[in-house]
């Protein structure tokens, strides 16, 4: 009985979605735990290579899998681009997470989707209308609230936040442009080999060996980092992005949560205030998107 209730419960798409987008926020927020922790002792750019390494490590079996298959591609100058842009911005913010509040690096990183509505009119050529300019500027004052330019001082960790989110911008708009030819595998193969190698080069100059207690949480970022995408990813296959995304605001719950319990930190009045004002105008962007994916799909067919 409770057998064919659980697998009629799993069966259902939607609910299958929901729990798999549950479990990315807190993976994704232990995440961040994790690599606050390593680069306590390692540097946090080694950190990013390391977790570079072990997500190769673990999706080379996919890569045997799948075979040549996989690297054909007719893009490999956006791939580069893409991989470039990436690693820099992971490198700002694992450098960001190892000195600002956790609750604080998860706020400001909602803005990532803005900068990508703002690159998509700039690159793409999209055209907006007054509802999508209005939640980007929307986003950017929740920003200013969690900030408070003038009233406090603006620290390293919380601009390199945003400095990483507009990169992701950036690379958010190269993916969809990489979708439109290559698989998602083919995508995220190039991402982690490209990734590696471009993050081993600044990692050689400032290595510094780790100890053989650090090894196993390092491997753990590598490892639950890819496992956080992987249930992300599956979840938006059973998902609209307007219902997934009210889900990704635990994100921001587990981090102050974790926040506290393990580093004593406490979010304040400010940080909520604009983070819910930039979650918004993030829901607001997807949700015109999603409006107008299911309008131009409704006029072909």
């Amino acid at each position: 009985m409770f057998g064919q209730l659980r697998t009629k419960f799993w069966n259902n798409a939607a609910t299958r979605g929901v729990v798999l987008m549950l479990l990315s926020t807190v993976i994704f927020s232990l995440t961040h735990v994790s690599i606050r922790e390593a680069s306590a002792h390692t540097p946090p750019i080694q950190v990013a290579f390391l977790r570079n390494v072990f997500a190769v490590i673990f999706i080379i079996p996919l890569m045997v899998r799948m075979g040549r298959s996989l690297w054909v591609t007719s893009s490999l100058k956006i791939h580069v681009l893409r991989a470039s842009l990436h690693v820099t911005a992971m490198f700002a913010f694992f450098t960001a997470v190892s000195i600002a509040p956790l609750a604080r690096v998860t706020a400001l990183g909602y803005t990532a989707p803005i900068f990508a509505a703002v690159i998509s009119v700039l690159i793409l050529g999209e055209k907006f209308r007054l509802y999508r300019w209005s939640a980007i500027i929307m986003g950017f004052l929740g920003a200013l609230i969690i900030l408070r330019p003038g009233f406090d001082v603006i620290d390293t960790g919380s601009l390199l936040v945003l400095f990483a989110s507009a990169l992701w911008g950036v690379v958010l708009v190269l993916i969809k442009l990489l979708g439109k030819k290559d698989s998602s595998f083919t995508i995220t193969a190039y991402m982690s080999v490209l990734g590696t190698l471009l993050s081993a080069i600044p990692a050689y100059y400032i290595w510094v060996t780790p100890l053989w207690h650090q090894w196993p949480i390092l491997i753990f970022i590598g490892l639950i980092s890819t496992v956080g995408q992987l249930c992300l990813t599956e979840a938006l296959k059973h998902l609209d992005t307007t219902a997934a995304m009210p889900f990704d605001f635990l994100r921001l719950i587990w981090a102050a949560i974790f926040g506290f319990l393990f580093f004593s930190e406490i979010p304040d009045i400010y940080l909520w205030i604009g983070a819910i004002i930039i979650f918004g105008s993030g829901f607001m962007i997807a949700y015109r998107e999603s409006v107008k994916n299911r309008s131009n799909s409704s006029t072909r067919q």
